[in-house]
């Protein structure tokens, strides 16, 4: 188990104005003078994540390391990675926590597998 940090692109970072406060604007409901934080989000990106977890998923493979790999992603930036994986032999499981996964992505990989049952769709008593 391996978890990979990478670094905010603070230079990037910006505020985005919420979805409902667009509407309520473009309906008249809200003007821009009685704009809040409360109306805005911050929009902040990671960066490096990606090719870190990449070689980690190359160096596991190619030094014959592990048996499987279980990649909890949906991201399509890793096919390189899946398919070195199998290449060398891994058996390359995908958890993509309920997000759909592009078609390349579900071409290299082993097996789609959810090990957790999805918080938005358990029913509350």
């Amino acid at each position: 188990m391996a978890l990979r940090l990478g670094s905010l692109a603070d230079a990037q970072a910006c505020y985005t104005l919420r979805p409902d406060a667009v509407k309520k604007i473009c309906h008249g409901t809200l003007q821009l003078t009685d704009l809040e934080e409360k109306h805005f989000t911050l929009d902040v990106k990671q960066k490096g994540v990606d090719m870190k977890i990449g070689i980690d998923i190359a160096s596991l493979a190619y030094k014959k390391q592990v048996d499987k790999i279980v990649l909890i992603s949906g991201d399509s930036d890793f096919v390189p990675a899946a398919k070195l994986a199998r290449r060398e032999g891994i058996d390359f499981v995908l958890d993509p926590m309920w997000v759909d996964i592009k078609p390349e992505l579900f071409e290299h990989i082993d097996g789609l597998r959810t090990f957790a049952p999805n918080p938005l769709k358990t029913k509350k008593r």
